[in-house]
């Protein structure tokens, strides 16, 4: 069986512990697809081209390019003004039911992981994880808790992340948003052959509005497989999420959910592929 390399991306949404080692690069592209809001047509593509760095065994920075393409028709819930549904999308703040599209370079994001505690040699593998983003469509910070654990000669992991995030949303009308993020990230994936890897990963979303996480406005759980191929020399992985019914939100974005969903920059559906490569 194969192991792990260093800096592998086995999961499509979660970070793990395996980092680059001291002195080394990788370069990494990843786009993402969300589609399928409340109605009518919602195309969501977010590419983020990243390049890695191992400052030492235990610490490692990275910097991305992210850009964006929206493609949006009717896809916000009914409302008695728009009884077919106003058109909106991520960023976007469009009055009205007029088909939208539109590209753009939504900013750069700088992040760094410091490794504490190893999960090849230790029972739980223990990181802390922050990035900053600045953009036109948000500036964020975001900090994470990383737990992960291999086990079975490393064939099975098992990770969690702890999600915690700030962000000004940047409305196209000059107006902003001050929003904070809960968010708890796990699962689990297991080498079945040579270079082979799949799994499940699950996020369960809280999002409130204002910085010190004032008001509860939305929760959401989403779900799904993954799937992982690695050579020496490069790596890719794919992986899909669902959104269940269940999901709920309060004032003041109670406007954002319809069908037990949540919608504003979430979908049924998210599919992500990530390709990496060591230089």
């Amino acid at each position: 069986m194969g192991s792990l390399h260093a800096g592998e991306g086995t999961f499509g949404w979660l970070y793990t512990l395996d980092l680059q080692p001291k002195g080394t690069w990788e370069f990494e592209q990843r786009l993402q697809y969300n589609r399928g809001q409340a109605g009518g047509t919602y195309d969501f593509w977010q590419a983020r081209t990243e390049v890695e760095y191992g400052v030492n065994e235990n610490f490692q920075l990275a910097g991305y390019l992210n850009t964006s393409y929206t493609n949006a028709y009717r896809n916000y819930p009914a409302t008695d003004e728009y009884p077919n549904g106003e058109t909106g999308g991520w960023g976007v703040a469009y009055p009205g039911e007029g088909h939208y599209r539109k590209w753009r370079v939504e900013g750069v994001s700088l992040e760094g992981i410091y490794r504490l505690t190893n999960p090849v040699i230790d029972p739980v593998g223990v990181g802390l994880y922050g990035e900053v983003t600045l953009g036109t469509v948000k500036d964020e910070f975001e900090a994470r808790l990383l737990l992960q654990s291999n086990f079975l000669d490393d064939k099975l992991v098992l990770a969690t992340n702890l999600v915690a995030a700030v962000e000004k949303i940047k409305f196209v009308d000059g107006e902003t948003g001050p929003e904070s993020m809960f968010d708890v990230l796990f699962g689990a994936t297991y080498r079945f052959a040579n270079n082979w890897t799949a799994g499940m990963e699950a996020r369960y979303h809280n999002d409130y509005y204002g910085y010190r996480y004032q008001t509860h406005t939305q929760r959401a759980w989403f779900v799904g497989p993954n799937v992982h191929y690695a050579e020496k020399d490069w790596w890719v992985t794919a992986a899909w999420r669902y959104q269940p019914t269940g999901g709920k939100c309060w004032a003041p974005n109670d406007g954002e959910c319809s069908g037990r969903r949540v919608w504003d920059s979430h979908t049924k559906n998210e599919f992500i592929v990530k390709f990496g490569m060591p230089f």
